[in-house]
């Protein structure tokens, strides 16, 4: 009986905190364009990169810029396929 003291103000706690996260999203305009991001990944425009689309060292360290078929050798390769 004592567990139930304890869990029902915590779930109407956090369903509080849940209502409360909910309508501030609503108020600051998270829900306004829910299609742009969708449309946005599907836009072709060049990127402002005065690099001529080269990859740098970050972006060869983090794996970015590699061709498909590489990704997937090197997927197998670690699995132990190859």
């Amino acid at each position: 009986m004592t567990s139930l003291a304890w869990l029902i103000p915590c779930a109407l706690l956090l369903g509080a905190f849940g209502l409360a996260a909910f309508l501030w999203a609503l108020s600051s305009g998270q829900f306004e364009d829910l299609e742009g991001a969708a449309w946005r990944i599907l836009d072709d425009i060049e990127s402002d990169d005065d690099d001529g689309g080269k990859i740098d060292s970050n972006q060869a360290s983090a794996g970015l810029g590699r061709p498909i078929a590489e990704h997937a050798n090197r997927s197998e390769a670690s699995a132990g396929r190859l």
